[in-house]
């Protein structure tokens, strides 16, 4: 093959197909034709029906891209399910390589457990889900990721800062057809795919950080999407595991998505 190796000839062919793929985008293809007026109606249809809904429960898969201090990717994944009772309880569940935990809140009450670890942690913060997800990012520093699907005013707080809207055409997630809609800030690029039919729920949610390095992504993806009487009576109140121990929040370990020894700033 005149010196040249099977890797390198399957790496040109990778080179060419984003040679094309670029070019593609590049012109303008049909099918990726932007029409922001479309774009934004269609997130304002997604927007209205996520806050009619008062019960809401579905599944979901996570990843998080991290980029090392020598400038690897790497994907951490997590899956997990989400109960939602308007205006303020909710239930959740996210389990990964290095984490395990639940959290309920009751309107009243947050309360954080480690399964793994039989450890749980507790804050009064009485209010409604939007209270709770504004107290957890400016107070605790633990802001929820995808959290803005779960607010009421999901649609203002979606748009703002956008100033540049893309009707991207329709793509199937989970076997569901979507419509795929893409968006930047100054800060952060983001995509969503929607439902298509009388249900049109967020189906993928991508966030792209611009202003880190190699630009890292969080994803989100939905399934198993309930509402109304699909959903089964969900009990919020907590009840403790046996010989579970309350501790403080600092002393609950291996409850985030990024596990403690991947330092932020550092070489791992």
């Amino acid at each position: 093959m005149n010196g040249v190796t099977w890797n390198s000839v399957g790496r040109i062919g990778m080179a060419v197909s984003a040679g094309a793929l670029i070019l593609a985008i590049g012109l303008g293809a049909p099918a990726a034709v932007a029409d922001e007026a479309e774009a934004r109606s269609m997130l304002k249809a997604m927007s209205d029906y996520l806050a009619q809904q008062k019960t809401i429960s579905f599944s979901y898969d996570t990843n998080m891209e991290v980029v090392t201090k020598d400038g690897q990717k790497l994907l951490l994944a997590s899956s997990g399910a989400f109960e939602i009772s308007r205006p303020d309880k909710f239930r959740a569940t996210r389990s990964g390589g290095f984490a395990n935990v639940e959290m309920v809140f009751d309107g009243k009450t947050l309360t954080l457990l480690g399964k793994d670890a039989n450890l749980y942690t507790q804050a009064d913060i009485p209010g409604t889900l939007d209270h709770l997800i504004d107290e957890l990012r400016d107070k605790y520093k633990r802001p929820v990721p995808g959290a803005d699907l779960l607010l009421s005013n999901v649609h203002d707080e979606l748009i703002r800062d956008v100033d540049d809207v893309k009707d991207l055409g329709s793509g199937v997630i989970g076997g569901t057809e979507c419509d795929h809609l893409a968006f930047r800030t100054k800060e952060v690029d983001w995509q969503i795919w929607i439902a298509q039919g009388a249900n049109p729920y967020p189906c993928r949610y991508v966030i792209t950080t611009k202003k880190v390095d190699q630009a890292p992504q969080y994803s989100i993806q939905i399934s198993d999407w309930k509402t109304g009487d699909q959903v089964a009576s969900g009990d919020f109140a907590f009840q403790a595991p046996a010989d579970a121990k309350k501790v403080d929040v600092k002393d609950l370990v291996d409850i985030d998505e990024l596990p403690k020894h991947f330092s932020i700033g550092g070489a791992q």
